[in-house]
């Protein structure tokens, strides 16, 4: 179905891919893994339209083909459905589905009923009872996905790219779109599946290539390999083990938080964390963590209970600059949209929490702040050019880093991480993992927050289980294990 040959593309000061070389059969799911910086994100791109200055062919179905525009890449039936959804909330179903494309009539009138006819053809195919009149954000991110899966149908799309397709979904939702792959596999359509999880990519692709700095290493079909030897090319070695030994030891007291609530959100939380801790929070999506997690940070007031830190009294924090000034800093887990300015430089956005330091008298000092940008950068590995380089055009797994950065420039004692290794890959998660144990080392308590229950098991000193906004359960680490886990995460009864 699509054979690229030896496609190259450039930045100023990055080169993104180099002498790409793979073909994908016609009506595989085929997965595309690499570490962030690999080059997946501009293949998807160039084969999308978006970038058409490149050296290499591109050929469909044996034709050499050059898209000039996204435009033209869905009219020979190739269809994108990106991480960042590109749904017009405002609108209808039937309007999302044909935005840009409406059918007209004679004269130039749009022709509603053929719309809505062609989009419940669309969403019956798919076997989805979504009304075409229904207001698209009104919608879970899941019925989202299938309105963008409905726009590639109603194109005739030969070839669907998913995009990290399942970053904001839960379990039930996540088996609900490999249905719909395998319906679309089954009607002739060719998937490509760009995905971190490697635990989805081996159960929905038939055939896996790996891309590392920007080259292709090679394609493997799914029986012929494994999840450590995909993992061995992506890295460029062998992972001993994906999650660095603890070596921060428990000590002093550091934050007591007792009867915690905000009615609606999370009610009656009490736990303690201790200097050298990692403690780890569990739940489904509505649990009530992250509300948690930005109340403790001050983001949200709290109806009752107390937050005390060690040395201080009962704490009330008002605002985030609050807690900031107490020892307290949180990482969000929407990286995009609360944690980085996209269009600032690197440096700014790592230098924005300590401008008292190096602005005491309301002018930045240049050269102090620079000297500290970058022995962080280089200290962390922030893959970049310069650090005035804008953070936007960084990797998934570098943006993070520089939120990180610019938390642990603040020197708090306690930080909290909500969801720090979403959407990036192994390689990154790891070294986040390292930064969180590091921190540990030097008496730091950590509150970590994850949906992914391998790591929440593989970094946590003490798991703490959340089920409809109530703390159910806490595990030591060394009696926990997914099973008794996830039975109290369900509702299960807690021993």
């Amino acid at each position: 179905m699509i054979a690229v040959q030896g496609v190259s593309k450039s930045f100023p000061g990055v080169t993104a891919l180099d002498d790409v070389t793979f073909t994908i059969q016609a009506g595989h799911v085929h997965g595309l893994v690499g570490e962030n910086g690999a080059g997946k994100s501009t293949l998807i791109k160039i084969l999308s339209g978006i970038h058409t200055d490149y050296s290499g062919t591109i050929s469909f179905n044996g034709k050499p083909m050059r898209f000039t525009s996204v435009h033209d890449a869905q009219k020979q039936g190739v269809a994108t459905i990106f991480q960042e959804l590109t749904i017009v909330p405002e609108l209808s179903v039937a309007e999302n589905i044909f935005l840009g494309r409406e059918p007209v009539k004679f004269g130039g009138i749009i022709d509603w009923q053929k719309m809505r006819e062609r989009s419940i053809e669309a969403l019956a195919f798919l076997d989805v009872p979504l009304s075409p009149k229904t207001i698209v954000g009104t919608l879970s991110i899941a019925n989202q996905q299938i309105v963008e899966i409905s726009k590639s149908l109603v194109l005739n799309s030969k070839i669907i790219i998913m995009d990290e397709p399942t970053s904001s979904l839960t379990e039930h939702e996540v088996n609900q779109l490999f249905l719909l792959i395998r319906r679309l596999q089954e009607n002739g359509i060719t998937i490509l599946y760009v995905s971190h999880k490697l635990e989805e990519i081996f159960k929905i692709c038939d055939t896996i290539s790996v891309f590392r700095d920007g080259k292709h290493v090679g394609t493997k079909k799914k029986t012929e390999t494994n999840r450590d030897g995909i993992i061995k090319m992506m890295v460029g070695r062998s992972l001993q083990m994906l999650y660095p030994e603890r070596t921060g030891k428990k000590q002093n007291l550091l934050l007591s938080v007792k009867g915690l609530t905000r009615k609606g959100e999370f009610e009656d939380i009490t736990f303690d964390l201790y200097e050298g801790e990692i403690i780890g929070f569990a739940g489904l999506i509505g649990a009530g963590r992250t509300e948690m997690a930005k109340t403790l940070f001050g983001t949200a007031p709290y109806d009752s209970g107390e937050i005390v830190l060690q040395g201080s009294r009962k704490l009330k924090f008002r605002h985030p600059s609050e807690a900031l000034a107490r020892g307290v800093a949180y990482l969000s887990e929407d990286r995009k949209g609360e944690g980085l300015m996209l269009q600032l430089t690197i440096k700014e956005n790592m230098s924005v929490s300590i401008l008292k330091r190096i602005a005491p008298r309301f002018f930045v000092k240049n050269k102090v702040e620079q000297k500290l940008v970058l022995s962080y950068a280089e200290q962390f590995k922030v893959k970049m050019v310069s650090t005035d380089q804008i953070v936007e055009s960084l990797s998934g797994g570098n943006q993070q880093k520089v939120i990180i950065t610019r938390l642990l420039m603040t020197e708090s004692r306690v930080f909290i991480f909500d969801e720090p290794t979403r959407g990036i890959d192994v390689g990154a998660k790891y070294e986040i993992y390292k930064i969180m144990n590091d921190l540990t080392l030097k008496g730091k308590g950590i509150i970590f927050i994850s949906s992914e229950l391998p790591e929440v098991l593989g970094i946590s000193d003490r798991i703490f289980c959340m089920c409809e906004g109530k703390l159910v359960k806490v595990f030591e680490n060394a009696e926990a294990d997914p099973e008794k886990i996830m039975h109290v995460l369900t509702g299960g009864e807690v021993a």
